[in-house]
């Protein structure tokens, strides 16, 4: 039978090893086992992470689009004011509600990660992310304005809109932006690990 110091030994053994657990000391745990004590009910009919982060990259930009370009259209007459609000509407949704919705629907922060252009959470990426919504802003009014100067090209119409701003539109835009900047962030992370590999030979 233990005694009493033999139980203290073993509690404070414990205390000490969940105080130091990092990734480096700590066993690999696969994403069925980490589902298992995640809180989350799988429904019925299985639905694809990148499938639902898509959808939520989607969604919010074309809620954006309705509720700001649409609804502030009568009361923005200035085209660069528009773009400022919605811009910052773009950078604050991101940072707040769709990297926060991110991390809820993953398993693990890193696969989070990859799916957001700044992922920590600090006062640095909140700006960053606010940056990141006149980028996206900017390069979305450049492509509604490349599709109808193409257009009027090959018609020779100058004077139509074939393509007006729109909430579908507009999110489709907004998560083909967002797809290209993540695929250059994991591209130049590639370059990076491998120039860092080559140095340490």
């Amino acid at each position: 039978m233990a005694s009493n110091s033999d139980h203290y030994k073993l509690k404070t053994k414990a205390v000490d090893d969940l105080v130091n657990a990092n990734e480096s000391n700590s066993p690999k745990v696969s994403p069925e086992e980490i589902a298992k004590y995640s809180g989350r009910k799988r429904s019925r009919i299985a639905v694809k992470t990148w499938l639902k982060v898509c959808l939520i990259k989607f969604w919010f930009p074309a809620a954006i689009c309705f509720f700001f370009v649409w609804g502030l259209g009568g009361y923005l007459q200035s085209l660069l004011d528009m773009l400022f609000v919605v811009g910052i509407a773009l950078g604050l949704v991101t940072d707040i509600l769709v990297n926060n919705a991110i991390r809820f629907l993953t398993a693990t922060e890193k696969e989070a990660n990859k799916w957001m252009v700044f992922s920590k959470k600090s006062y640095v990426s909140f700006l960053c992310n606010v940056v990141y919504g006149f980028v996206q802003i900017f390069l979305i009014y450049t492509l509604y304005n490349m599709v109808n100067v193409i257009a009027m090209q090959i018609t020779g119409n100058q004077d139509q809109v074939f393509l007006s701003v729109e909430p579908i539109v507009f999110g489709l835009f907004a998560l083909g932006i967002d797809l290209m900047f993540l695929g250059m962030k994991k591209l130049f992370g590639r370059i990076l690990e491998d120039a860092k590999a080559a140095a340490r030979k």
